[in-house]
């Protein structure tokens, strides 16, 4: 019996795909709409932005520079969710009534 997979003859491969609503892909959304919402204010701003999402609750939280200027990230979080399809409250998960915590270190 061999003792390391790579001296197998075989082996299966596998990755994972996941969709646009998936949670994965509402925090990349949003990481990213802030680093873009950052770099329009100022290019030359440092950001290092993690977002983490449950039902009902968004967290943005990590360090943030930037010379001058404001992104209000609640309305930010709030306007990516809308546009990912998350406006009904059946949902378990909506724009309107999720919870938005905002971490931000400068």
């Amino acid at each position: 019996m061999s003792s390391s997979f790579m001296e197998s003859p075989s082996f299966l491969f596998t990755s994972e795909s996941v969709t646009e609503g998936h949670p994965d892909k509402i925090c990349d959304q949003i990481s990213d709409g802030v680093l873009d919402a950052m770099l329009k204010l100022d290019p030359k701003a440092r950001v290092a932005c993690e977002v983490s999402c449950t039902t009902g609750l968004v967290v943005v939280m990590g360090e943030i520079t930037i010379r001058e200027g404001y992104v209000d990230i609640p309305s930010l979080v709030r306007e990516t969710i809308r546009e990912i399809g998350y406006t009904d409250p059946a949902y378990g998960f909506d724009y309107k009534s999720c919870g938005v915590m905002v971490a931000i270190d400068e």
